[in-house]
């Protein structure tokens, strides 16, 4: 999952469909968004319990005999993650600089994610059924979020999402440096995807960590229909999404050998999945539109809120439960039951951990981006306040004791 669309997703800026383009004030709450993102992210959490067969020790299709074939699509509500995230960072991005947006992705990220490792690592130890954590040092690399940059596996198989936003944004902080304008955003939006195109052609390692071939189309084309928000859609912002909407459909088959493995994607018809995709897309123009701006339940941004700590520890924790009780409770009370809790898990991470410690890591990281801009770091305090430099003439002041 991305955590792009996050729980404090912003008003829309600008002034789409009418007045000025890119000012005025901020228009309503897009609750559509967290809409998709619930979606999304129990589409994710229905496919690892329901269709991975490594918590219930035989094939799930036999567990789940009707839901499974359902489930076996689930894994695309990532897919359908990253194209809210493109839509989400461009609009959260707008007006900031980059070290106000390094500030908002790390004080967004990290609180949750550090939490979710934690409590993961300690279901991992405890109950060593369906992963083994191989040595603590692996924990304290997964912190970073760096893992997979360094060959450490991840805590929960999950987090190799995290590490494709992180590339997302990082590309994308070079826009923002540069100047976040709609010429910028539509240049990077065309060089991304060459790079893209080119990368599986070439051999280039850099190209290729970069490109993020199957997943660049859906963070381009949520950046193209931000745009088309923002100062109303035109030719060659809908041919950037139908240039990312063709890359997307091509990369479904790779996408469902990883997912489901070689043998299973024979089996399985691929056809659905062209078809979420299809329906992703268009939800997402329906809301670039204004068409599902009325969509203001009061629920859903407190859903969504939820979403990214869902995400994080679902997986590898859910399923070792599943594994561990699998003798003794019913299947589908099980999974209902286990999805309860990671709810209710979730939403404790959100209101005790992210929403805190997110605000104490934005105040400090803000402090010192101000030092940095600044150039002039004010000085430690260590016993003493240090004394200021007296005027010529003045009287000297003592400095006041600590």
């Amino acid at each position: 999952m991305s955590a792009g669309g996050t729980a404090g997703i912003p008003r829309t800026g600008g002034c789409p469909r009418g007045g000025a383009p890119g000012g005025g004030a901020p228009g309503p709450r897009l609750a559509a968004l967290d809409g998709v993102r619930v979606l999304a992210a129990f589409s994710v959490l229905f496919y690892h319990y329901t269709a991975l067969d490594s918590a219930w020790g035989e094939p799930a299709a036999g567990v789940f005999p009707a839901a499974h074939a359902l489930a076996a699509y689930g894994w695309l509500g990532v897919e359908i993650f990253f194209l809210v995230s493109g839509f989400v960072i461009c609009m959260s991005a707008w007006g900031r600089t980059v070290g106000d947006f390094a500030v908002s992705r790390i004080s967004r990220l990290f609180p949750a994610y550090w939490a979710a490792v934690a409590f993961t690592s300690l279901v991992l130890f405890t109950w060593p059924e369906v992963r083994k954590v191989e040595s603590f040092s692996d924990v304290v690399v997964n912190l970073s979020m760096l893992q997979a940059g360094i060959g450490v596996p991840h805590v929960d198989d999950a987090y190799w999402t995290l590490f494709v936003e992180l590339k997302f944004y990082v590309l994308f902080a070079l826009v923002v440096m540069r100047g976040l304008t709609y010429r910028n955003c539509v240049l990077f939006c065309g060089i991304w995807t060459l790079a893209g195109v080119v990368a599986p052609t070439v051999d280039n390692d850099l190209l290729s960590f970069f490109a993020v071939s199957s997943a660049s189309p859906y963070f381009i084309a949520g950046i193209a229909f931000h745009l088309m928000r923002r100062f109303r859609p035109n030719a060659v912002l809908w041919g950037v999404v139908g240039v990312q909407f063709l890359l997307a459909q091509h990369h479904v088959h790779a996408r469902m050998i990883s997912s489901l493995g070689r043998r299973a994607t024979e089996q399985t018809p691929a056809w659905p999945a062209h078809a979420v995709i299809v329906l992703g897309f268009a939800v997402m123009a329906a809301i670039a539109l204004g068409a599902l701006d009325r969509v203001r339940w009061r629920w859903l941004p407190q859903a969504g809120a939820v979403t990214y700590p869902l995400y994080l520890i679902h997986m590898m924790a859910g399923l070792t439960l599943i594994h561990h009780f699998r003798d003794d409770v019913p299947p589908v009370p099980l999974a209902l039951g286990v999805t309860a809790l990671m709810v209710a898990l979730a939403w404790l991470i959100h209101r005790f951990v992210e929403r805190p410690l997110g605000r104490v890591l934005r105040d400090g990281l803000r402090r010192g981006v101000q030092d940095i801009r600044s150039g002039t770091p004010r000085p430690a305090v260590l016993g003493r306040v240090p004394a200021q430099p007296a005027a010529p003439g003045a009287e000297r002041i003592p400095a006041a004791r600590s």
